[in-house]
């Protein structure tokens, strides 16, 4: 720190200067948790509170995916930075946030009336996408009790917060997410893929109990190609998706 305070004072660093990625000592800072030293190099002019490196990663956003609530709060009180800025995916803080399972940071950005808390990326993922896929059960809490947060929020490729937590097998998320009476336990995606079909294919045994508890749930669904979840199950070897699927009467379909 004393070290850093010398230099500056020196003059012997541009000290808004990017690495070959473009990340500014703030940046560094910000993302490691250094509290006092991003007090410091915020209290220099030459210092830009809100640059991005060269994919559009802002200092708060280094911060909110490492989790670092403090520096994220002390970012937060200057009037340039913007809290829900985007980078050049369309990614924000609170999607970083909530990637992360940064249950702290998400609080704190979800209490300024200038987030967004359903800001969609280019692929229009929302924070809530994010947490179901990553797993995090206390961030997908969180932004359900937000009304503006629709559980059932289709990607660019038609896969809800449930697809994605179905296919990565966490099961409390699936629960979570099926106690709103908004999301819809069978929707397919753009490939016809359910839910039930994505958990199937790769051999999530306890996703697949759950979904099949549900009437909704057609567990012979094909999907565009024509493959039933018993079906994709029984060809990686997933034995016991596929004997839970069998119970349900599916069958695999005949090929000519």
């Amino acid at each position: 720190m004393e070290v850093v305070a010398g230099l500056i004072q020196m003059g012997c660093y541009d000290i808004d200067a990017g690495d070959f990625s473009g990340f500014t000592p703030l940046a560094w800072a910000a993302h490691n948790g250094h509290e006092q030293l991003v007090k410091t190099l915020l209290g220099w002019e030459e210092v830009s509170p809100d640059k991005p490196d060269n994919g559009g990663k802002t200092p708060l956003m280094h911060a909110s995916s490492s989790g670092q609530a403090g520096v994220v709060k002390i970012l937060l009180e200057r009037e340039e930075v913007n809290p829900d800025k985007p980078n050049k995916w369309g990614r924000t803080p609170l999607s970083y946030a909530a990637s992360s399972g940064h249950e702290e940071v998400v609080k704190i950005l979800l209490a300024r009336e200038d987030v967004n808390p359903v800001k969609p990326d280019g692929d229009y993922r929302t924070p809530l996408t994010y947490a179901a896929s990553s797993g995090h059960e206390g961030v997908v809490k969180i932004l359900l009790e937000r009304e503006e947060v629709n559980p059932d929020k289709p990607n660019k490729w038609g896969r809800t917060p449930l697809s994605y937590a179905a296919s990565s097998g966490h099961e409390e998320v699936v629960k979570i997410l099926l106690e709103r009476e908004e999301v819809n336990p069978d929707k397919l995606d753009e490939w016809g893929l359910t839910p039930l079909r994505h958990a199937a294919s790769f051999g999530h045994e306890g996703v697949v109990k759950i979904l099949l508890e549900r009437e909704e749930v057609n567990p012979e669904q094909p999907d565009y190609s024509g493959k039933t979840p018993l079906l994709r199950a029984t060809e990686q070897g997933h034995e016991k998706v596929a004997a839970l699927l069998r119970a349900r009467k599916a069958v695999i379909p005949r090929t000519i």
